[in-house]
């Protein structure tokens, strides 16, 4: 019994040095596969952020060398700059109110094409052929659509009496004519909602029907459950993208205001009208590349680091996209 056990443990040793030369072999082989990516990631990505942490304790303008200046530039940026809460402000009514309505939107009409009997393929590519549109053109068509004197739109509905507002030229307005545009072009979304809506067993529908679940009833305990990590991807990158918000605000304030230049006198078109489009990142863009001021607009930055991840933190935790068991009823 005791020689069983020697051989047994001799045994064993002897395989363990070929097993963990084993297991290095393979964490090299995926090591050196992953490479490309980390490498990309340590220059585009970990480098940018230490360097604008860096940046942000500091006075920079690109001509001379950084000037260690502490927390200044921060306590600048929460009490004496007078358009950083105006823009977070913009920013964060883009969050709020462009990313559900999209999301919404989007929902809706992938739910429409799912049940869609005579030409499905038809009203799916008119509805997704808009977000193949660059967001520029689409930006500028727009504005010309809504134009007060002479767009289509206000033509439109003085045929029936009605004075047509002044759309992009009013700070009341711009916001929710740019939701418009982010309807128009939610066919990126829509079309995965689709994929998601259609990828839903139909027993279970089928089931849900003989326990009696009306159409409400289905819905919420059926294809939410299954379409949650959809809707989680939808919100994240959402998110993000109104967070970044810049192309479309900037564009739709600079051809508003008549200029035909995007960046062309920054600190004074951007936010057009009275401010009500100037959101966080095309103020980082002033106070960096119009004002020189890259100390601050690192600042500016890093916080907008921070609190893009506290709203996706908050986002995954609502919606517990990662495991679509959690989500289940």
């Amino acid at each position: 019994m005791t020689a069983v056990s020697v051989n047994s443990g001799r045994a064993a040793s002897s395989v363990r040095p070929g097993l963990r030369r084993a297991q290095r072999r393979r964490r090299l082989t995926a090591l050196g596969m992953l490479a490309p990516a980390l490498l990309g990631l340590a220059i585009f990505f970990g480098y940018p952020l230490l360097a604008s942490i860096f940046y942000s304790f500091t006075r920079y303008n690109l001509l001379s060398d950084p000037e260690w200046i502490g927390l200044r530039n921060y306590e600048y940026l929460f009490t004496q700059d007078p358009k950083v809460w105006i823009a977070a402000g913009n920013t964060l009514w883009f969050v709020l109110i462009l990313v559900p309505v999209r999301i919404v939107t989007a929902l809706l009409v992938a739910g429409l094409l799912a049940r869609a009997r005579q030409a499905s393929g038809f009203w799916r590519t008119a509805f997704y052929l808009p977000a193949l549109i660059p967001p520029v053109a689409a930006v500028v068509m727009f504005v010309f659509l809504f134009n007060p004197g002479t767009g289509p739109v206000n033509e439109f509905l003085s045929l029936f009496g009605i004075p047509g507002p002044l759309w992009f030229s009013d700070p009341a307005l711009a916001k929710p004519s740019l939701v418009f545009l982010g309807v128009w072009v939610m066919g990126d979304i829509m079309i995965i909602f689709l994929a998601s809506l259609l990828d839903v067993p139909r027993e279970q529908y089928e089931a849900a029907e003989l326990d009696g679940a009306n159409g409400l009833q289905r819905a919420r305990y059926v294809t939410y459950p299954n379409i949650t990590p959809v809707l989680g991807f939808a919100a994240v990158t959402g998110v993000i993208a109104a967070l970044q918000y810049f192309t479309e605000a900037a564009v739709a304030s600079t051809v508003a205001s008549g200029k035909a230049i995007v960046g062309e006198s920054a600190g004074a078109t951007m936010g057009y009208p009275d401010n009500s489009l100037l959101t966080y990142t095309q103020w980082i863009y002033v106070r960096g590349f119009s004002n020189f001021q890259l100390g601050y607009a690192s600042a500016l930055a890093v916080l907008l680091f921070v609190v893009a991840g506290v709203f996706l933190a908050l986002v995954l935790r609502r919606v517990r996209a990662f495991s679509p068991e959690e989500a289940t009823p």
